[in-house]
């Protein structure tokens, strides 16, 4: 059995977002509110992702505006202490992402035991935040070093607020980063997060990787999930769950179940 199925278990599975709260020390994050309040609003997030099925949920830093290529160890030691306050609530099997530093990915991955990550590992891209070369070797050499070796890796593969420097076509780069990079699976993105991944993209990708577990990434919405779900391996959802759609706003449990509620008939089809 695979890393990927051994984490996930379910056909197609469908990740769900916990969005924290802005960490202390980034632009956006609320003093009055502080930790206390990323917790609170992290823990109603969880339980209505929990209650309406997915099959595992993610921890990431999105509210963390301007992004870091190189995240302050602040935040990272914060989602750890946020993720350690929430665990006993955490029915389901958890992710982690520290947008964009694999380094502290891994490294809050070992800590929380999560069963699970999601980064930007392979590719040169022009982004928001600079040029953008992460190092997969690095990473998952120190994931190894430091009790994380086992976490199923979920590569994205066309990076958010970014362009890719290397001219050959995605799905040529996917399947090479599968090949020299071992990822358990590989994301494909939209152009920015709640933005939907091309279906053409989705199709490409997952023409070259018959093999290898292929999940749409960003934008999948209530309305489009059956196609998504045609032709992915899984998907992750954030935007479509929360009140109105709003990537910063909280989850809304009645969207939530409707659209868990539409994976399963998928999966019952």
């Amino acid at each position: 059995m695979t890393r990927f199925a051994q984490v996930f278990g379910a056909k197609k599975p469908v990740i769900a977002m916990v969005h924290l709260g802005a960490m202390p020390g980034t632009p956006l994050h609320d003093p009055e509110a502080g930790v206390e309040g990323i917790i609170a609003g992290a823990l109603a997030d969880l339980a209505a992702l929990q209650a309406a099925g997915f099959d595992a949920v993610m921890f990431g830093n999105e509210n963390d505006r301007p992004y870091e290529l190189k995240v302050d160890q602040a935040s990272t030691v914060t989602m750890g202490y946020v993720i350690g306050r929430l665990h006993s609530q955490i029915t389901v099997p958890f992710g982690v992402n520290v947008l964009w530093d694999p380094m502290a990915t891994m490294a809050l991955a070992a800590a929380t035991g999560a069963a699970f990550v999601r980064e930007i590992f392979t590719g040169t891209y022009a982004s928001d935040m600079g040029v953008w070369a992460p190092d997969a070797g690095a990473a998952l050499r120190y994931g190894q070093r430091i009790g994380a070796g086992g976490v199923a890796k979920l590569y994205n593969v066309s990076a958010e607020f970014a362009g890719s420097l290397d001219p050959r076509s995605l799905p040529d780069r996917a399947r090479s980063a599968v090949f020299s990079s071992i990822p358990d699976a590989v994301l494909v993105s939209g152009a920015i997060t709640g933005e939907a991944a091309k279906m053409v993209d989705l199709e490409a990708v997952k023409r070259v990787l018959p093999n290898t577990p292929v999940l749409a990434n960003t934008g999948v919405k209530h309305d489009t999930v059956a196609e998504v779900l045609r032709v992915a391996d899984g998907c992750i959802v954030g935007s479509a769950l929360k009140q109105g759609g709003d990537t910063w706003a909280a989850v809304d449990p009645a969207r939530a179940r409707d659209f868990m509620d539409r994976v399963r008939a998928v999966r019952g089809a």
